[in-house]
């Protein structure tokens, strides 16, 4: 039986960006407890996408790349990305990433909410913790 996604758990998570994400990973988990639970290496060093976890917690966080003056925001997991995409765009969102496929297996956009905060919307839905 496939659970709803209100059943699976979380939809809503952090997302950081860090000029260098692999120490962000080293130190998040040495000094607040984190479990390392997925790194994406992307090219130069950097990290494509990486996953923390504390507890049945998860933070998303990766390498600044082009998203350099945003330092964090919110990734919200949907089951329909596009139909969410259109319905952003025809009320007038900024969208500052277009809808599009990741290295990573997601389809997802961002858009800049008045205040200037990132939201992105996906079809990527972190996984349970590693046993």
């Amino acid at each position: 039986m496939t659970r709803s996604t209100h059943e699976a758990g979380p939809n809503i998570f952090p997302a950081l960006r860090y000029r260098d994400a692999r120490a962000a990973v080293e130190w998040l988990a040495g000094t607040f407890g984190f479990e390392e639970r997925l790194v994406v290496p992307g090219p130069d060093g950097a990290v494509v996408h990486a996953e923390m976890g504390f507890g049945p917690g998860v933070i998303m966080l990766g390498s600044a790349g082009d998203a350099g003056a945003t330092k964090g925001g919110i990734y919200v997991y949907v089951e329909d990305v596009d139909a969410h995409h259109e319905r952003a765009r025809a009320a007038g969102a900024e969208i500052v990433r277009e809808l599009a496929e990741t290295d990573y297996g997601s389809r997802e956009y961002s858009a800049r909410d008045p205040e200037g905060h990132s939201w992105s919307f996906g079809t990527y839905l972190p996984g349970p913790p590693k046993t």
